[in-house]
């Protein structure tokens, strides 16, 4: 899949599952029960040690799937990055932003999708090809920023992450974002085992997202 249709795909879902868990196990379960509700893409945090070989066995589960996008998060450097696509990792996503890794990805063809708080921050990312600007965390500036963002930089793809809930959705698509992450929600239910529940949320979410646009 080419970059621009990874990204196409992302925009038109409008919701990244972001998963962590605490091992192989636990994190294959959490992405599958997402899956299951509908939310089908998926960002494989590397702040589980198993994020690698998490990426290829997802891959590997759902190659019949086009629907289904497995990525690589919390991903803070360049050789990170390159074990990630190697893996599979479909798109790269961090919560800063990295030059290094901006031209790796460019170089293999992933979209790199790195959190930025600021315009400078912003412009910058955009500058070295990211399309897609993760606006990380979102719970520190609310939906109100990102029209302050687009108002000089009304080109600005915008996915946030951190403090997104079912019922703040459509807050921020009206502010104008293209996607939201999530998480926190999901990956605590994991830590419980409630993956019945966890399929319940994430559907809740899908429904979220296609209700806001």
């Amino acid at each position: 899949m080419r970059k621009s249709e990874v990204l196409t795909c992302l925009r038109q879902q409008g919701v990244v599952a972001v998963i962590r868990g605490e091992s192989l196990e636990e994190g294959i379960a959490i992405s599958k029960a997402c899956i299951q509700g509908g939310l089908t893409a998926i960002e494989m945090a590397y702040t589980n040690a198993n994020a690698s070989q998490i990426i290829k066995e997802l891959n590997a589960m759902y190659q019949d799937n086009p629907e289904v996008l497995i990525g690589a998060g919390t991903v803070l450097d360049a050789p990170t990055a390159r074990n990630a696509i190697l893996a599979g990792a479909k798109y790269i996503v961090s919560p800063s932003f990295d030059n290094d890794t901006a031209i790796l990805c460019n170089r293999y063809g992933v979209p790199y999708v790195p959190g930025c708080m600021t315009i400078k921050e912003i412009v910058t990312a955009m500058e070295v090809g990211s399309e897609l600007i993760k606006l990380f965390p979102g719970s520190a500036f609310g939906p109100s920023y990102v029209g302050a963002i687009q108002s000089p930089l009304p080109q600005a793809s915008i996915m946030v992450t951190g403090g997104v809930k079912v019922d703040n959705v459509k807050q921020w698509f009206d502010a104008g974002v293209d996607a939201v992450g999530v998480g926190g929600e999901l990956n605590k239910l994991g830590a419980k085992g409630q993956w019945d529940e966890i399929t319940r949320v994430a559907a809740q979410y899908v429904q979220a997202v296609k209700e806001a646009r």
